[in-house]
């Protein structure tokens, strides 16, 4: 069973509540159909439902009746959520009737209804720009205790299974914050280590990324990733980390023992975490590319609840497999 099929099956063992606040989106809707057919989670449409009604039938969907359908403008919980929207923002000033107009969004309804109780992730992005999709999350989920940054992690599936956990590794951040800091970037080390504990089920060895293997070269990005890493390992006295570590001798044995001979992780790393967006993202769309491997994500880590967020231009395939990883987020959660 590969991972994406491993993490569906975990995901169907214990359903839960994802909400869709793009519910009228036709990719969105076939997914939802599709999610329902396989029974891999609860889904929560938000958007008219008469739209969602038309499309269902046009797009000849015959799951969707099973689908749990909100309208943000006609919601009868919404004084609920104008409470508590208000309450959770009044240091910001904001005022009853600006939390009426934002209730009846349906990207604040949906972490609203998380906040609440009334859902167990979100799945959005389809339609909507990163910033747009985030802003609520941050405003109400926000991020777990102890973190402050925000990161993004890609499941790599390469076709080698000579590398990291029989061909699977986990990069980050790939997707979100440009620069971290020492203290950010142990932080994103962290809380990486526990979504590869959470989604994939085996445990994380982690190797920070940097133009130098133990001292091997002199610079103060250098000193970032060293500090990182002994930041990170008092955060989490049990993950298996080590830095500073150039991506030859985190991955190839024979180089690990000859570049790193006291590290437990050289040549043996599943986890990369790269000292900046820029290097992340780059190496994860040249080994996309020149490895033809899959790169399933952004898979956001680091917010208090599953709250993932979709590329404009994603397939159907790529809505389930992100409610399928959503969902099992929350199982961990």
């Amino acid at each position: 069973m590969d991972i994406l099929n491993q993490i569906k099956a975990r995901a169907a063992e214990n359903k839960k509540r994802i909400v869709l606040p793009e519910g009228t989106e036709e990719r969105t809707l076939r997914a939802a159909d599709e999610i329902i057919e396989e029974s891999l989670a609860e889904i929560i449409l938000l958007g008219n439902p008469e739209k969602i009604e038309q499309e269902s039938r046009r797009l000849v969907l015959k799951n969707l009746s099973k689908a749990r359908v909100i309208d943000p403008l006609n919601n009868p919980k919404k004084e609920e959520y104008i409470d508590l929207l208000v309450e959770l923002r009044k240091k910001k000033g904001l005022t009853r009737e600006e939390a009426s107009k934002l209730v009846e969004n349906p990207l604040y309804l949906s972490v609203l209804m998380i906040k609440n109780g009334d859902a167990d992730g979100e799945v959005a992005g389809a339609e909507n720009a990163t910033g747009d999709v985030l802003r609520p999350a941050f405003q109400i989920v926000k991020t777990k205790p102890g973190i402050s940054v925000v990161s993004g992690a890609f499941i790599m599936i390469l076709k080698d299974n000579e590398f990291g956990e029989n061909g699977i590794m986990v990069f980050a951040d790939g997707a979100v914050h440009p620069d971290p800091t020492a203290e950010e970037l142990a932080e994103i080390a962290v809380v990486t280590g526990q979504t590869t504990r959470d989604l994939l089920g085996f445990e994380p060895r982690v190797a920070m990324l940097s133009f130098s293997t133990k001292g091997s070269a002199k610079h103060e990005m250098v000193d970032k990733v060293v500090k990182a890493t002994e930041l990170a390992k008092q955060k989490d006295p049990n993950l298996d980390i080590d830095g500073e570590l150039q991506v030859d001798a985190a991955l190839i044995p024979e180089i690990g023992r000859k570049k790193a001979p006291d590290s437990k992780i050289a040549g043996k790393a599943n986890v990369f975490i790269f000292p900046s967006l820029e290097t992340g993202n780059i190496a994860y769309k040249l080994v996309q590319r020149l490895a033809h491997a899959e790169a399933v994500g952004p898979v956001l880590q680091g917010m208090a609840a599953p709250i993932n967020d979709l590329s404009r231009g994603c397939s159907v395939s790529d809505i389930v497999n992100l409610i399928a990883i959503t969902a099992t987020q929350a199982m961990g959660k």
